[in-house]
This record gives structure tokens, sequence and C-alpha cells, in this order.
């Protein structure tokens, strides 16, 4: 079996995405709750990211591709999460 130049670029790449999707964002989610602070997180960052994880699901379900929309699907999740954590945590400095 030969190994090209984009499997192994495939392959960095979707380890690369589980990485952000499920070490990334559950230890920033993690760090917000023991802190029980959002301030220095960028909330431009994770709506830009919300929005393409919405948009490369979008896009996944229109070329009925599963593994873009389950891997995409988990970023709308990750960073829905922590876009919600600095919302709730605006609020309550609001108040």
């Amino acid at each position: 079996m030969k190994i090209d130049i984009v499997s192994i670029i495939g392959s960095l790449t979707v380890a690369c995405s589980f990485a952000l999707k499920f070490v990334g964002f559950p230890s920033q989610i993690k760090k917000i709750q023991k802190t029980k602070s959002t301030a220095g997180l960028s909330v431009t960052l994770f709506g830009i990211s919300f929005f393409s994880y919405v948009l490369w699901t979008v896009y996944g379900i229109l070329k009925r591709d599963w593994v873009t929309i389950l891997g995409q699907g988990v970023g709308i999740l990750a960073s829905g999460a922590v876009l919600y954590l600095i919302w709730k945590d605006t609020i309550k400095n609001k108040l």
C-alpha cells in the first residue's frame, strides 16, 4: 500500500480537527466553569467559528457527506457551548 502526500495531509487534518473539537473546546469550557468567568475570550472568534461550522454542516448536508456533517456538527455543539457560556457570563455581569 502506497501512502501519498494527500492521504497524509488528510489524516493530519482530521486529527487536528478532532483535537480542536474534543480537546480544545472542552478544556476551554472546563476553564470557564472553574474560573466562573469568560473574561478575555473573544466572542468574535467563537462566533465566526460557530458560523463556519454551521456553513460546513450545511455544505455536508447538500453533498450528503456524513463525515463532514458529523465532524462539523460536533464543532457547532462545542463552539455553541462556549458562545452560550460567554453570553450567560455577560448577562450575569450586567445584573
